[in-house]
This record gives C-alpha cells, structure tokens and sequence, in this order.
C-alpha cells in the first residue's frame, strides 16, 4: 500500500467539560499546554506524520483560529474543515471522506488524546491500515486497567467485535474486567473514505445527504450554518460501528489516555514527575504553597478566575459543576 493514500483526520471539537475550569469554551483541553510544553494537539499531528502524508483538521468556528495557530508551527499544507456548528462525529468524518478520494485511507484521530509506545502504536496503525485497505471498518480496543465507567466498551473475539457497550455503571465495569474479552473503546478509527461513506448511506441515509449537502455547499472548507442544522447529531459509534457488519478492533498495546477526567490527568502527570506530597495530593495551575490536612488524592486545580478542589476518585463529577454553571449561562465558561 502506498503511504500516499493515507489521510490523518484530526477531530477537534468538543470542550472537555470533565476539566473545567482549566479547559473552558474559549480554550478548550486539547489547545492547553499541560503536557511536556505542548498541547495535546500538537502531540497528536506529531504522532501521526510519519504514518500519513496527508492531513485533514475538523473543528468549529470557535476554534479554528486556534487550530491554525498550531498548524502554522509545522509550516506542512493541510485541508481545514469549519463546522458552523456542532454535529456529531457521523457528520465530521462524513465531511473529511467527502474531501477525500474513495480509495483514501482516513485515519481518524481526536486531539485531546495522549499515546505512548512509538513503536507499539505504528504497528497497531499498520495492521489498521492493512485492515482498511480490505475493505473493513477498524477501530482500536484498550486494554482494561481499572473498572472505568467513563469509556464506553468493545466486547470482541479475536479481530472481530462481537458488540459495542454504552458506559457502564461500576458493577458492570468490574463485569467487564473480569470476563477478559472487553476492550476501551479508544475513538480511534481507520477506513477507507468511500467504505465509511457507503456504510453510512446504509446505515444513516438522513445524516450521509444531509452532510453531502452541507459539504456541497461549502466556501473553501467552511460549513453553512442552516444546512447544517439538517444534519442529525449523531456519533459515528451508533451511527455506523455498532451496526455494520463490516468491523474489525485492533488491540493497542500502547498507553493510552483520552485524559477525559482529572483523574486521568492525575495519573499523567504523576508519572512525568509533578510534584505530590505524602498523602498523594498534588496542585495544579499555580505555585502558591498549598497545604494538605487530613485528606488524601486530592487535587487542588486553580485558575485566575476559579478555584476547585476534588477527591481524585470522583472526578466524573466535575461534569455536573460545568452542566450547574451551563444552567445559568455563567461568564466562567
């Protein structure tokens, strides 16, 4: 296979709400230099130009301006795709296929992942690939650590996926972990354009014309916003992976995080070193002594604007805080 036909497609959307309130709408998690000096955005171009030659970046009129501020470090030319708003992944994909050729392998990445293992991570890419290149649909399954209830789950045997599962509540999780044949769904994904486009005809007639249609109509990669609101919100996972018959998992042997809570966060930059005390409690966005007493893995995270503090385990929670502020269309958004 020519390493010509491969196509990265960086979806950057979405806000990282389970980080509020370092991640907020007008800089939202994958744009934050957290990590190592850079953002999770630029690692993920990074991670990815040797495998591709060409790139796609899918966002919205909120952050393209940002997206094009970290492209224009790598001076590489690239198609930019501007949603006028939101429609779901079905619809992002959808939009990189359409400007790609039928034949193109799309390998789809978000931006706010972080991957270690260069090595364990190209060889899972090229086995996608090879995949792809026959015609499947291939997404990539994570080892289980933990019962986590914040990924949704591929059940598989072998290569084959046997069902896709929706986030499940703990006791299912420790489920799931038990029985062995569970993968994280990692919301990577590797496919021929007019594969994808053919299935999701099959499976999401609604969402492929309404998106051929607002792709039809587009000025130079950016997106009608009343076409748009035709198109269903839908995520390509419901849209096309759980219901085609045409899918294949390859299992990452890499490390993986869609660092999607700060518990996740936590444990990154535990392991690259940042500072914790005794009782295993760490401070992040300022250097302000702080003091721990009488608690234990908690993380104190400040911003000029906001302070909060957590018991790392019940960091799924913070969703709530940002849905309470959404509620009274607060300014710290």
């Amino acid at each position: 296979m020519a390493i010509s036909t491969v196509t990265h497609v960086i979806l950057t959307g979405g806000i990282g709400s389970r980080l509020w309130p370092l991640s907020r709408k007008t800089l939202p998690k994958q744009y934050l230099e957290l990590f190592d000096g850079e953002s999770l955005f630029e690692k993920t171009v990074v991670r990815n130009e040797n495998v591709s030659s060409n790139m796609i970046v899918v966002g919205n009129i909120e952050n393209y301006k940002m997206s094009n501020a970290i492209m224009a470090k790598f001076n590489k030319p690239f198609t930019h795709i501007v949603e006028a708003v939101p429609r779901n992944t079905a619809a992002a994909i959808a939009f990189a296929a359409f400007a790609s050729k039928a034949e193109d392998i799309l390998l789809i990445t978000p931006s706010d992942h972080i991957i270690d293992g260069n090595d364990s991570y190209t060889n899972a890419l090229n086995k996608a690939i090879e995949l792809a290149n026959q015609d499947y649909l291939v997404t990539f399954g994570i080892k289980p650590t933990k019962p986590e209830t914040g990924y949704g789950y591929i059940e598989f045997e072998g290569e084959n996926v046997i069902a896709f599962h929706e986030k499940p509540d703990q006791e299912t999780a420790k489920t799931y972990l038990k029985k062995g044949n569970y993968f994280w769904n990692s919301g990577l994904f590797c496919f021929k354009a007019g594969k994808f486009l053919t299935e999701l005809e099959k499976q999401e007639p609604e969402v492929y014309w309404a998106s051929k249609a607002v792709w039809s109509a587009n000025n130079d990669g950016f997106l009608d916003y009343d076409l748009s609101l035709n198109i269903p919100s839908i995520s390509i996972d419901y849209a096309v992976m759980e219901r085609s018959a045409d899918i294949k998992v390859v299992p990452a042997q890499f490390e993986w995080s869609d660092l999607g809570s700060f518990e996740s966060v936590y444990d990154y930059l535990v392991d690259k070193g940042h500072p914790i005390d005794t009782n295993r409690n760490i401070v992040i966005g300022t250097s302000l002594h702080t003091t721990f007493i009488g608690v234990k893995n908690c993380i104190l995270i400040y911003t000029v604007d906001a302070l909060m503090v957590l018991q790392k385990e019940n960091s799924q929670e913070v969703k709530q805080v940002y849905q309470q502020l959404e509620s009274i269309a607060s300014p710290l958004l």
